[in-house]
């Protein structure tokens, strides 16, 4: 079975406000587990189908998208953000909320989607992935001054790889030279990641 979402997969407005309060709930706790703060301004989350549907579903509710031909728009748009078996997609946010800040950080942190990198194992015997950005965004987001406050990045790991998430411990990396942090992932984290990664 595909992971990627299709037009079926996607309720009209009157049904989907029929069960939006509580498909609502379920995405808040998903992503409380998925969100991982790198630092003190950057926050990634790890995207799975329930998230990107969740989007696209809002997305329509919002701009009243009713035609088939307007969901498949965000659904193309969208579904490269759907992890398949061996992947993991997520949403990089600079979280800066005050324009001098935005003025000061974001011309510093040019180039920053190339920068995250997932840390699997202990120590000297760490396997260290490189995430890549999205490619479908990653022109409309990618400026020679400053970066944009949101970013997509993907990883493809081996089978090995993805036995050394299961077995772990995790950490994402940040490694630009405007910004190195770290953070370990927790156990609630990794097993959803690894629930991404077995499809």
């Amino acid at each position: 079975m595909s992971t990627k979402l299709t037009l079926s997969d996607i309720a009209d407005v009157r049904a989907y406000e029929r069960e939006r309060d509580e498909f609502r709930r379920h995405v808040i706790a998903l992503k409380k587990r998925r969100r991982v703060h790198v630092g003190p301004i950057v926050t990634l989350v790890f995207e799975n189908r329930d998230t990107i549907r969740f989007q696209i579903q809002e997305m329509a509710r919002v701009e009243n998208l009713i035609s088939d031909e307007a969901i498949q728009g965000e659904l193309d748009i969208y579904n490269s953000l759907v992890p398949g078996p061996g992947e993991l997609c997520a949403t990089l946010f600079i979280e800066l909320t005050e324009d001098a800040q935005m003025r000061e950080w974001l011309p510093k942190l040019v180039g920053i989607e190339r920068t995250v990198v997932l840390s699997v194992g202990v120590d000297e015997a760490a396997v260290l992935l490189r995430a890549r950005p999205e490619a479908a965004h990653e022109a409309q987001l990618t400026r020679d001054e400053v970066t944009a406050a949101v970013h997509y990045v993907h990883w493809t790991l081996t089978l090995d790889e993805v036995a050394a998430v299961e077995a772990g411990p995790v950490s994402l990396l940040i490694d630009h030279g405007s910004y190195t942090e770290a953070a370990r992932l927790s156990p609630e984290t990794v097993a959803e990641l690894v629930n991404d990664l077995r499809g």
